[in-house]
């Protein structure tokens, strides 16, 4: 029988800019989207680290993040 001891996930995710929209307003959109991101997680109380949170330079965002798998225990992932 085996079992999981400790599992995470490591995603790499972009945030990218509504082409129909403003640029500015699209920037903002990106950046409101991402904080509601941090905040559902945090809601679900799913145990992450955020590795990298880069702004690219046409204002989208990639956010590279470790993060609990299910409700896996995260051993010595986080």
């Amino acid at each position: 029988m085996k079992r999981i001891q400790a599992a995470c996930i490591c995603q790499t995710l972009h945030f990218m800019l509504k082409e129909d929209w403003p640029h500015d307003d699209a920037v903002k959109l990106v950046d409101e989207e991402v904080e509601r991101y941090k905040h559902t997680l945090d809601a679900r109380h799913t145990k992450y680290r955020i590795v990298a949170e880069e702004k690219q330079a046409d204002g989208s965002v990639l956010l590279k993040i470790i993060k609990q798998y299910n409700q896996s225990p995260v051993g010595d992932y986080l």
